[in-house]
């Protein structure tokens, strides 16, 4: 269906990246650090081979799905044009339950092929010793941060609602399609926090939600409830596959049966409602590709805390090959650097997408990127594979495959004003990290061009994440849990200045840079993956 809609990129779109890269490789100085010349990684496009086949579900998944059928057609009889939406909804949560069957009726987990030596995986890291209790902070139950997003009216608040807002006010900043509605984002939040009761009053949430959706049917509105019930179907399943695995019916291994295009449909379709684009936009390729990198995205920040607690419902650490993880990762750095350049952005309605992911998942205290992303001592930046991946939108991730280029790192020759004043108060006030950081400034505004961002939010956000992870890893990444919960305190207390023009996409930019694509790599060192046999709390499995 996916492989049956999807468009291929116009000439624009080509043409774009392709100038954005030349000027990247243009604004190269004499401080160029070669490596060894370019290299070129493939990465096949993930829907090229059709995904295998699941077990049928079991009388209980297909009561669900009945149910799930029953809250469809009322959807799509109530708001003709949003069928393609449901027909994807139902298909997702069929995979979902022939998944959770066959991983519950395993008798042996599926084997994990992790023998390749390539130059790419090579640079995995060794994940670092933990144990269950390091991970108290990635319980589901825990409470949402609380962020302003919406001032002016008393209504919920959390860091998964402002990372959606934050992301269409600036799409809207360029094609003034108007932001969803509150309380259709709302009807996502609910679900995804409906066990938090002390922190949201979940009866009066869904009455407001009901009334509103009474006074102002949207076909918005109608894609939001779709995306409610796929939310709610996956998280029943969830929870009848783990009681039965606590009541000791069900072995559960800590493992999923998922190869790469099952996994790739399933990240596509979570991701395709959250993000509502415009009609005329929806199947683009690198819309497409887009979608799924940021659920990727999402997976390998939470990769080393489910490998620990058995996360069931991500799915990075299913049957795929390490090196096909590996590329995936390295496709994320990819886009999180095109997301940088401002040949990125205008021309499609996701494209503060990426970057706005990645800031928020750096932001928000319950992801790893600070706490297993902190290894212990850094790797010389001379001689970084990672550093030297170019920008690429990784269109043809679905179809045609991505061809990811690396070779020598372009900075410039001196900073902007406002970024040396960042770099400036590093070396005054964290003098061990400051060479690395004025490095990776000079690195960023080769992609970006001079920054002219928010120099104070930018160093109170930078100062107690990237630049106290690079301390932290000098020191033997001890500190890494204080600099995880403290990248939480602060996102919750500044979250709310990335949304304010007229520095916020400069912001935005810079800190979707340092989280995601400086070395030494957090985002990168979170993909470590060590099995351990730990059970996690009641919902984690």
């Amino acid at each position: 269906m996916v492989i049956a809609n999807v468009r291929s990129r116009t000439e624009d779109d080509i043409q774009r990246e392709y100038s954005g890269v030349a000027r990247w490789h243009g604004a190269a100085a004499s401080r160029e650090e070669p490596h060894g010349g370019s290299t070129v990684f493939r990465a096949p496009g993930a829907l090229t081979h059709t995904p295998r086949e699941f077990p049928a579900p079991d009388e209980y998944g297909v009561e669900r799905l009945r149910r799930l059928d029953e809250c469809l057609a009322l959807v799509t009889d109530a708001f003709p044009g949003v069928e393609t939406s449901a027909a994807l909804c139902r298909l997702s949560c069929v995979l979902l339950e022939g998944a959770w069957r066959e991983r519950a009726e395993a008798a042996d987990p599926p084997g994990c092929d992790d023998s390749c030596a390539c130059a790419l995986c090579a640079h995995l890291p060794k994940p670092l010793t933990r144990a269950l209790a390091d991970y108290d902070w990635r319980r589901s139950d825990g409470r949402p941060l609380s962020v302003t997003t919406w001032p002016y009216r008393k209504e919920l608040g959390s860091v998964l609602t402002g990372g959606w807002v934050w992301t269409r006010k600036m799409n809207d900043a360029e094609r003034d399609l108007g932001l969803r509605l509150r309380h259709e984002d709302d009807i996502l939040v609910l679900h995804e926090y409906k066990r938090v009761e002390a922190a949201i009053e979940v009866s009066a949430t869904a009455r407001v939600i009901e009334q509103r959706l009474a006074q102002d049917p949207t076909t918005n509105g109608a894609r939001a409830l779709i995306c409610g019930l796929y939310a709610a179907h996956k998280r029943s399943v969830d929870e009848f596959r783990i009681k039965r695995h606590v009541a000791g019916s069900a072995v559960l291994p800590q493992s999923t049966p998922l190869d790469k295009p099952a996994y790739t449909l399933l990240q596509l379709m979570d991701c395709l409602f959250w993000h509502v684009s415009p009609d005329a936009e929806l199947w683009d390729e690198e819309h497409l590709a887009a979608l799924v990198l940021c659920r990727v995205l999402n997976d390998m920040t939470d990769v080393r805390a489910d490998a620990v607690t058995g996360e069931i419902s991500n799915f990075w650490l299913s049957s795929m090959p390490t090196h096909d993880k590996a590329l995936y990762g390295a496709c994320v750095l990819a886009l999180i650097k095109y997301g940088c350049m401002p040949e990125a952005h205008g021309a499609r309605w996701n494209t503060w997408l990426m970057g706005t992911t990645i800031v928020w998942e750096g932001l928000t205290g319950r992801h790893a990127l600070w706490f297993d992303g902190i290894t212990n001592g850094l790797l010389p930046r001379e001689g970084c594979l990672l550093c030297g991946i170019e920008p690429n939108a990784c269109a043809g991730l679905l179809t045609g495959g991505v061809a990811l280029r690396t070779g020598p790192a372009p900075t410039v020759a001196a900073l902007g004003p406002r970024a040396a004043l960042l770099s400036a108060r590093c070396r005054a006030q964290h003098p061990a990290a400051w060479r690395l950081f004025d490095r990776e400034l000079a690195a960023f505004e080769a992609l970006h061009g001079e920054w002219r961002g928010d120099v104070d939010t930018v160093w109170e956000i930078v100062r107690r994440t990237y630049v106290a992870g690079v301390l932290a890893s000098l020191a033997g990444g001890a500190a890494a849990r204080e600099v995880q919960v403290d990248s939480g305190e602060v996102g919750a207390d500044l979250f709310h200045a990335l949304h304010r023009p007229p520095t916020w996409k400069e912001d935005t930019a810079l800190l979707a840079y340092m989280f995601g694509c400086a070395h030494p790599h957090f985002l990168w060192n979170g993909q470590g993956f060590a099995p351990t046999a730990v059970g996690g709390d009641w919902l984690d499995g």
